[in-house]
This record gives C-alpha cells, structure tokens and sequence, in this order.
C-alpha cells in the first residue's frame, strides 16, 4: 500500500509539473522590460517569450505578435524551443506509461504485475529526463538574462528581467524531477527479496537449537 501511495502521488506531482510546463511554454513572459535610472512612469512592457513578443501599455492595452520566422531567431532561441517542445512530449509519453503501469489501474491486467512494474518505473525515468530537459533552457535563459543586465555594453532599453515563467518553470521542473522519483520509487516489482525472520526461525528449523545449547545424544547400552 506504501509503494501505491508513493506512485500515485508520483503519477500526480508529474502530471501537475506537466500542466505547468505547458503554460510555460505557451506564455510570453520569459523576459520583461527593464526600467532603470529612476524612471517612475511607465508607459510600455515588453514581454519576450518563445513564440510571440508582447507590448503592454499603461492603459490595460495589451499587443502581441508572434515572431515573422523562426530561422531568424538566434540559436539560443531556437534550442530552447526545441529543448521544451521534447520535454513536454516526453512527459506526454511518459503519463500514458505511468497510467498504464499504476497499480491502481487494469490496464495491462491483474496477472502481469511484473509488466505493470517496468512500465511504471520507465515513466519515472522519462518524467525524471523530461524534467532535467525542461531545465536546460530555463536556466538558460536566466543565465543569459542576469549576464546582459549587467554588461555595461549593452544599452539600457535593451536590458531585460526575469519573467514570471521562469520561475513558474523551475517549480514545473522541481515537480517533474521529484514526481519521476517518486514514480520509480513506488513502481517496485513485486516479489522482492524476503527479510529475515527473527524468534521464529528456531521453531520452524529442527536442526536449530538455542547457541551453545547441545542435544543430549541417546546412547543404547547392551
């Protein structure tokens, strides 16, 4: 019941992760305007993401665009978006394994639970792998985004900030790569090794006796 319990919740933070990897991958706020010098009016945001820019003016309009090509992105740009798109297909594989193999379920029968086992624990692997993919271009990103804030080469208007996808990204990572875990963890095969019995074994052995205890012999005389 543990090890269920273990896969279910598992099978749950994963496909939570999941859920929030798709929007952040849907969602243009990877990089924000940054305002500097002690600017106190703010007429316009620029928010970046993978597939379309945004324009946010102060009065609530809001404009987005998505990008005229893809070859035209920088290589940074286009390895990010390869990078999230295998991630959420992976965790897309890797849910329909996690059902299929969940003890909970009869997808594969109640007679293979060897089958049922391996399946579950293949999902905690891809959920894991998907997990550590979806984090490459995130930090990525981060990485690139505190990098040129701080370069006095690059201009002002240029300068960006992390965006609220980022960070709702590495809490969709952290649930992916800790549900994977949870997943194989709970995916034990049955039939494992069996623990040593303590106080009942000299009752079931006849030949144990007690430690330093020795059995009279019977001797027959003529």
């Amino acid at each position: 019941m543990a090890s269920t319990g273990l896969q279910l919740m598992g099978l749950a933070l994963a496909m939570l992760g999941w859920v929030c990897g798709v929007l952040v991958c849907a969602a243009p706020l990877w990089r924000v305007s940054a305002f500097m010098g002690g600017q106190l009016v703010i007429a316009q945001v620029l928010w970046e993401g993978l597939w379309m820019n945004c324009l946010s003016q102060s009065t609530g309009h809001i404009q987005c665009k998505t990008y005229d090509s893809t070859l035209a992105l920088p290589p940074s740009a286009q390895a990010a978006r390869g990078l999230t798109v295998l991630s959420l297909l992976l965790c897309l594989l890797a849910l329909m394994l996690g059902v299929a193999g969940a003890k909970c379920t009869h997808c594969m029968g109640d007679g293979n639970q060897a089958s049922k086992a391996r399946t579950g624990r293949i999902a905690g692997v891809l959920f894991f792998v998907a997990g550590l993919a979806f984090l490459i271009p995130i930090c990525w990103t981060a990485h690139a985004i505190i990098r040129d804030f701080y370069d006095p080469n690059v201009a002002a208007p240029l300068k960006r900030e992390l965006g609220p996808a980022l960070y709702l990204g590495w809490g969709a990572c952290v649930m992916l790569l800790v549900g994977g875990a949870l997943l194989h963890i709970g995916s034990s095969p049955p039939g494992g090794k069996t623990q040593p019995v303590f106080g009942g074994a000299a009752k079931d052995n006849p030949r144990s006796g007690a430690a330093g205890e020795v059995k009279p012999q019977d001797k027959s005389f003529v």
